[in-house]
């Protein structure tokens, strides 16, 4: 029988968390709702409405993330995970000194440290987990995440495999949850520049994409070490199969590292190649698809790894001479972009072009986390949505299984299958070791 007072008139109370884990529908539903929503309830800086935060991974990525947020009113790091124990007190040392600071206290003991990250999901004061982990855990955790009711920024790429990533989607659906690729190219001005040009066919119809992801060098086998005793290897390794332990087999390194080894990612397929593809897959409008065939370097004489669209558009990695990070040809222009703001058009009028309404008119986003941050508020999509991020990250992965068998990969990408390949198909997903085989 209920306990709810039907002479009681009084409008229950509305905290920032119930509207964010509720939503405006659930809110209504529930009488909560007065006819205007109270200014405090989504004020960006008051301290009552600051979205909580829990990161999971404390590495290099993890770094730059953490020094962004910390700059930022209206969110707070809660909580940190990680399983080496010192780099999460590292961490720690550096999140307390700057609120300390920021608050005008002697002192701040205010970040909790777990050391897996099943307890920091499951935190109820948590709103936001930031998946910082290597490749391998991404699928993981933010699933973890996404089923404990909170809303993920997951870093690029997303998954390690295929099925990982079609997993992932059904999950922050099914969950109603926002989950924000680490994609930041999307919110650069002229990566955004770059993707509404070719969308618009302001150089008319595309001829030929490259773009350079570089080198890492190969993979060697190392010498076992001793294990620190802070830290829990075997869940480092996760759902990778065992290898014995050493320090630069798990280094976080940009140029090397864990990133070297196919087991934690798809080298640079993974690394650049989630970044660049991306911007691709957003200028021709392919965010709910892909290419249609991969084809490695090397096969029959082909020089360059590359992969091809239903519509005869061919995008080919180039490492070496190019001179923009991705470059688009056209049988009417050109154009060429590269971080640091750098954009080069042919013919020159192009990167000032105004847009008419008639034009295609790109998601807009100036700042890849007040982006994801407005999207946990208003509970739209953000500029990277999971479903991008999931075609995106099997360009990826299919350009590294196409390299792994060294034969051409042909693609159904409506119904995600490799065409008349069963081999290929086998690597659309990886053998998870036990304990971690569950998702």
């Amino acid at each position: 029988m209920s306990s709810v007072d039907p002479h009681d008139t009084r409008i229950p109370r509305i905290t920032r968390r119930t509207a964010i884990k509720r939503g405006l529908a659930g809110i209504l539903a529930a009488g909560a709702a007065p006819m205007c929503a109270p200014a405090r309830l989504f004020g960006a800086t008051a301290p009552s409405n600051r979205l909580n935060i829990g990161i999971v991974g404390t590495g290099l990525i993890a770094g730059s993330h953490i020094g962004a947020l910390l700059k930022r009113d209206d969110c707070q790091i809660r909580a940190i995970c990680d399983v080496w124990r010192r780099k999460a007190e590292k961490r720690k040392r550096h999140i307390d000194r700057v609120y300390a600071e920021t608050f005008g206290k002697g002192s701040y003991d205010g970040v909790d440290i777990h050391p897996i990250h099943e307890e920091l999901v499951a935190r109820e004061d948590l709103d936001v987990v930031f998946v910082t982990t290597p490749d391998h855990w991404h699928a993981a955790v933010a699933i973890a995440a996404l089923r404990a009711g909170k809303d993920v920024y997951c870093e690029k790429p997303l998954t390690l495999t295929v099925r990982e990533g079609r997993t992932l989607v059904q999950v922050a659906r099914s969950t109603g949850r926002i989950l924000q690729t680490g994609s930041q190219q999307r919110s650069e001005r002229a990566f955004s520049r770059a993707a509404t040009i070719v969308r618009n066919g302001w150089i008319g119809e595309i001829k030929h994409i490259r773009t350079r992801l570089g080198h890492f060098p190969k993979p060697t086998a190392l010498e076992e070490q001793p294990i620190p005793e802070d830290l829990d290897y075997d869940r480092w390794l996760g759902p990778t199969p065992w290898r014995p332990y050493n320090e630069a087999r798990i280094r976080g390194d940009y140029g090397g590292g864990w990133r070297v080894y196919t087991e934690y990612g798809g080298r640079k397929f993974g690394d650049w190649g989630a970044h660049h593809f991306d911007i691709i897959q957003w200028a021709l409008g392919m965010d709910d698809s892909g290419p249609v065939e991969f084809i490695p370097q090397g096969y029959e004489g082909v020089p360059y790894s590359s992969h091809r669209y239903a519509n005869g558009v061919v995008v080919e990695r180039v490492d070496e001479g190019l001179e923009h990070m991705i470059e688009f040809t056209g049988s009417e222009g050109f154009v060429g972009v590269s971080r640091g703001g750098v954009l080069t058009c042919r013919p020159g009028e192009l990167a000032t072009r105004p847009l008419r309404a008639s034009d295609i008119h790109l998601y807009e986003s100036d700042n890849h986390h007040s982006n994801f941050f407005h999207c946990v508020k208003t509970r739209q999509r953000p500029i990277a949505d999971v479903e991008i991020g999931h075609r995106s990250a099997t360009v990826c992965h299919l350009n590294g299984i196409a390299r792994q068998l060294q034969r051409p990969i042909r693609w159904d990408p409506v119904n995600e299958t490799v065409v008349g390949d069963p081999v290929a198909a086998r690597l659309l997903d990886r053998p998870r070791r036990a304990p971690y085989t569950l998702l």
